[in-house]
């Protein structure tokens, strides 16, 4: 075996594991206060079991905070995963939405997984609640809005962040390649969108121009006095333009080709909303996997994609929000604002 052959063999895992390493290094650079910021694949759940068992290995209690069900699951799975199911016995793995209950509890770290989804004002009601001692927070994608991130960065200042292409570039992710394919609306689609669309600029007009969305806001939360009925409508207006955009017959169309293009990959799809994706499921021969579904129905989609019985799984926002799925050649994102 040449020298370059050997590299190629062993760089990847070695990279990855250095680079996963220097994150958490980071991390306890700032006195075990953080977050780590890295693109998809890169391992930030190894990540987390790693910090969790080396704060434990001294004792104390941990609390690993997700977004969603699935994922309690999947990261008890890392830990065993990476050799430290012993610190499950001391370690909870919480949603986000029963975590903001708890009161005045202590632990020597919390550790908070996809953290831009366990800012929202009830949330955050955990971190005044209780107490802890170190904090380790990740996520692919910071959070857009200006109040969560400075919450973010008051709560867990950056320690570590590294991009997707950067990913791509080191080898730990896939390269990948993003195509948008423009669609028609058809004649019934558009009626119905220029209808929504006039009643936006029009609401638009009467909030004030560039200021519709911020004057919008304030006077439906009660913060400006303003015409309420028109805000109303603004917002009206947005949903059903969207409706109309997430339901386009037409994506169906092009899936279906995109699919039967691709007839040896697997595939998944995100539609914007759950009635969608059933009606993808159905047109692309695929399961559909979403929060509507029951848990039964949901582990059934995915044993399906994972057996390969089904090729094509189709989501809504169940799977986006850093569940793993593998073996996937092709995504199609019918949801684009979603």
């Amino acid at each position: 075996m040449n020298a370059i052959s050997m590299t190629q063999k062993i760089s990847t895992n070695e990279v990855k594991d250095a680079e996963q390493r220097k994150a958490l290094n980071a991390w306890a650079g700032q006195n075990y206060t953080g977050t780590i910021i890295a693109g998809t694949g890169f391992g930030k759940s190894r990540c987390g079991v790693m910090a969790v068992k080396h704060v434990l290995a001294a004792g104390g209690r941990a609390i690993v905070l997700v977004p969603t069900v699935q994922l309690q699951d999947q990261f008890a799975e890392e830990f065993r995963k990476w050799e430290a199911e012993h610190c499950l016995d001391h370690t909870e793995i919480v949603c986000y939405q029963s975590a903001h209950k708890y009161k005045d509890e202590h632990y020597d770290i919390v550790v908070c997984d996809e953290v831009h989804l366990g800012l929202a004002p009830f949330d955050r009601e955990f971190f005044k609640n209780n107490t802890y001692d170190k904090i380790l927070c990740m996520t692919a994608t910071p959070p857009e809005e200006d109040e969560y991130r400075q919450l973010l960065g008051e709560l867990a200042p950056t320690a570590y962040r590294i991009t997707l292409d950067q990913c791509v570039a080191l080898g730990l992710v896939a390269p990948y390649q993003i195509y948008c394919v423009p669609v028609e609306l058809s004649p019934e689609e558009k009626t119905e969108y220029n209808k929504a669309n006039r009643m936006f600029v029009h609401a638009k007009y009467l909030l004030g121009g560039f200021d519709a969305f911020k004057n919008a806001q304030a006077i439906l939360g009660g913060k400006l006095a303003g015409d309420k009925a028109a805000a109303a409508k603004f917002y009206a207006a947005i949903r059903k333009r969207k409706t109309v955009v997430q339901h386009a017959v037409s994506k169906l169309e092009v899936a279906r080709t995109v699919v039967d293009h691709h007839a040896g990959e697997k595939i998944l799809t995100f539609a914007g909303s759950n009635d969608f994706t059933d009606r993808m499921a159905e047109a692309l021969d695929g399961e559909a996997y979403h929060s509507k579904l029951t848990k039964k129905n949901r582990e059934y989609a995915l044993q399906c994609f994972s057996d390969g019985s089904c090729r094509v799984l189709c989501s809504t926002k169940a799977l986006n929000q850093g569940f793993n799925v593998t073996d996937v050649g092709i995504g199609i994102i019918a949801g684009l604002d979603s």
